[in-house]
């Protein structure tokens, strides 16, 4: 080997900084470049226009797939100034869309996270080949063009603002991506989720790509969690039971509060599904496992109170309940802790007795007051044991 080959110094280190980093190395920041990365894109914009509408700074969010291939995220807000501003929380817009770490908000249960990652809208204005945003503020529209996350010109005043608000049209970079076609399916179902999590949310997803004409799904659910679990018998067999049985409470000891709701049905499958600060959290975790042992602790309860169950037989487990559960269980936390890296397992300690507690207490007190129900419910465990 000769020593030109074994040459190392600085002159070979490359150190990229900012946008450019994102642009050289997508994949880090979208987790992909195919139709996921795209989906990312989109998350990390609505994600912050979703925030000021649960903090009640606007009344709704639309996303619009547009014909030309483009995507537009809008909000009805106070419109966030392009540079610091004394009412605004944050870093302005030209902040927002130029710094990563302008994007970046801890995680706390006043705020959802939209996207995996979280950066904010920066990574995904280095990934378009134009940007475009818009300030409806103070009687006054001012819009700003960017080009691959360089800003083309400073914001300038366009006219006269009708309302007010902030818009943000983006165009992937075909250069950088597989495709460039976002799937409405995916994003609806992600915006249908995050309105079922947050009762009032108000997001409308828009799709004028069809040559047939546009379609748009509006997400708006008052009743939370509960009618999450009742949208979803049509796969999870007849209701054993006529009523969803939910709740939500505030409890101190986790930090935190808890939104849960479920139902027995008829199919032997067990579709329960766990959230935390409105991310799903597929490996569930100590606000899942409090779920199954506070069903547990009611059911097998009242099963021995009522004569169901004798002394001398097996007590009903969190492993003899799960036929036929289809359960939400929601935490929001201000401090959120997850088993690894990739964020798909809650690790808080203290949400596992509490939300144990609370599940025990209200399923309890809806066994004692629905006598009928209930029975139906023990009865349906106890038959789908003897079938095993």
């Amino acid at each position: 080997m000769s020593d030109e080959a074994i040459t190392y110094d600085a002159s070979h280190i490359q150190v990229l900084t900012g946008l450019e980093a994102v642009r050289k190395r997508p994949g880090m920041y979208i987790s992909s470049t195919s139709e996921r990365g795209l989906h990312q894109m989109v998350f990390e914009v609505a994600d912050r226009a979703v925030n000021e509408a649960l903090t009640g700074r606007a009344g709704s969010v639309g996303v619009t797939l547009m014909a030309d291939g483009a995507v537009r995220v809008t909000d009805d807000g106070p419109g966030i100034p392009f540079g610091a501003a004394e009412d605004t929380d944050g870093p302005g817009l030209e902040a927002l869309l130029t710094e990563l770490s302008a994007g970046a908000r801890p995680g706390d249960r006043r705020t959802v996270t939209v996207p995996l990652v979280g950066l904010g809208p920066a990574v995904t204005n280095a990934l378009s080949s134009r940007l475009t945003a818009e300030v409806r503020r103070e009687g006054v529209r001012r819009v700003q063009e960017y080009a691959c996350g360089v800003a083309v010109a400073p914001p300038t005043a366009a006219g006269p603002a009708t309302g007010s608000g902030t818009t943000i049209t983006f165009r992937p970079d075909a250069t950088l991506f597989g495709t460039t076609e976002c799937s409405f399916a995916v994003l609806a179902e992600r915006f249908r989720e995050l309105a079922f999590l947050n009762r009032g949310l108000d997001v409308s997803l828009t799709d004028e790509r069809s040559p047939g004409g546009s379609q748009t799904a509006r997400f708006r659910f008052l009743g939370g969690v509960r009618d999450f679990v009742a949208s979803l018998p049509a796969r999870a067999g007849t209701p054993v039971h006529t009523d969803v049985i939910g709740f939500e409470r505030e409890d101190p000891r986790m930090a935190g509060t808890m939104e849960v709701a479920l139902r027995w049905c008829g199919s032997r499958e067990e579709r329960v599904r766990s959230f935390a600060n409105s991310m799903a959290t597929p490996y569930g975790g100590t606000h899942e496992a409090g779920l199954r042992g506070g069903a547990a602790a009611a059911l097998d309860a009242y099963a021995r109170a009522r004569g169901l169950l004798t002394a001398a037989d097996p007590g009903l487990g969190a492993d003899r309940i799960g036929e036929g559960l289809t359960a939400i269980v929601s935490v929001k936390l201000d401090h959120p802790e997850y088993v690894g890296a990739t964020l798909g397992e809650l690790g808080n300690a203290p949400v596992r007795a509490c939300v144990a507690e609370a599940v025990r207490e209200h399923l309890g007190a809806w066994l004692e007051q629905n006598p009928g129900q209930a029975v139906a419910v023990i009865t349906e465990m106890l038959r789908a044991d003897a079938l095993d």
